[in-house]
């Protein structure tokens, strides 16, 4: 049995809990633990340095996912793990019994997971499971598009901006970064495919690859316009946004308003899609890239959508699970 320090002590004295407690809380009942990894332990090392024994594969994913939802570097990451006690009892840490993994062991865990490209069968685990509780119905598909800012200054070290990085023009405004393309489920909003390109590729050219090929029916906004004829199958029907200007120029008119309600209605619909990138924006604070490179920021995203899945969801799983938080 672990003994207890004094943080964890006064820990369980205070009277209420944080909001970061309840959340930690939350997440760790509707993370399907044993799913990821059995992932992640057939590859994960078995040896440190030294002949050491590894930080436990199930410490170090809970660790990498904090890191996600909280937005934390490397070195941040082990300094909430040494003064936040809500962190170290969602990692299974005591202060005077395991070592706190340092920066570096929590980079080569970060690393280990881009190199053996588990961040897509992460995503594709979480969807499983939440299929297997009737969450993830694909039957029709909403595909859209965001833009991920990347540091456009010249001002480092190489002199240069990221060449895996692109500049685009929207509205009136211009971005350097990149493109997290996805596709969504039409009736759960859940994320069902991740792609990311840089920011000056198409929105259109992605489409056939954001569709698992089962949907009935395809919605999208008007930079979507001619997707059909890029992702040919029979039995889909596609719900595209008319541009607002061909709208706009109609004459007044029975005509117009009936083409307006529609397409307030496929607005309705679409709605869905906005979700998920409002959570990894706003609630996991992912407003720019991390890293370097399109290969390592594509992994972050992966694995950021699919705990946004999990967020979007946790409370009809708690209530399922018999949890209901008041």
């Amino acid at each position: 049995m672990k003994q207890r320090s004094f943080a964890s002590l006064s820990f369980d004295a205070k009277k209420k809990p944080t909001r970061r407690e309840l959340f930690l809380g939350e997440m760790d009942k509707v993370v399907p633990w044993s799913e990821l990894l059995a992932l992640i332990e057939p590859s994960y090392p078995t040896a440190g340095r030294r002949g050491r024994p590894p930080m436990p594969a199930a410490t170090m994913l809970r660790i990498h996912f904090m890191q996600q939802w909280y937005a934390l570097s490397d070195p941040a990451m082990e300094d909430a793990l040494y003064e936040i006690e809500s962190m170290r009892r969602f990692a299974g840490l005591e202060l005077n019994e395991e070592a706190i993994p340092d920066e570096t062991t929590i980079l080569k865990f970060r690393r280990f997971l881009e190199q053996q490209g588990l961040a897509v069968k992460l995503l594709e685990a979480v969807n499983t499971y939440l299929s297997g509780k009737g969450l993830l119905l694909r039957q029709g598909t909403i595909v859209d598009t965001t833009i991920i800012q990347a540091p456009s200054s010249t001002k480092n070290r190489d002199k240069q901006r990221d060449p895996d990085m692109r500049q685009t023009k929207k509205g009136q405004q211009w971005y350097f970064g990149m493109k997290a393309h996805i596709g969504v489920d039409v009736e759960s909003g859940l994320v069902h495919t991740v792609t990311t390109t840089p920011a000056n590729v198409s929105d259109v050219t992605e489409v056939d690859k954001l569709l698992h090929g089962k949907e009935k029916t395809v919605h999208a906004d008007a930079g979507y316009i001619g997707a059909e004829k890029r992702a040919p199958k029979r039995g889909r029907t596609w719900y595209i946004a008319a541009k607002r200007g061909r709208v706009k120029a109609m004459p007044e008119g029975e005509l117009k308003d009936a083409v307006r309600h529609t397409e307030q209605m496929k607005a309705a619909v679409r709605a869905k899609v906005e979700h998920p990138f409002r959570v990894v924006k706003r609630q996991f604070g992912y407003q720019k890239v991390r890293f370097k490179g399109l290969l390592k920021n594509t992994s972050q995203v992966l694995k950021l959508f699919a705990l946004t899945n999990l967020w979007m969801v946790r409370r009809t799983l708690l209530t399922n699970a018999g949890e209901v938080r008041l």
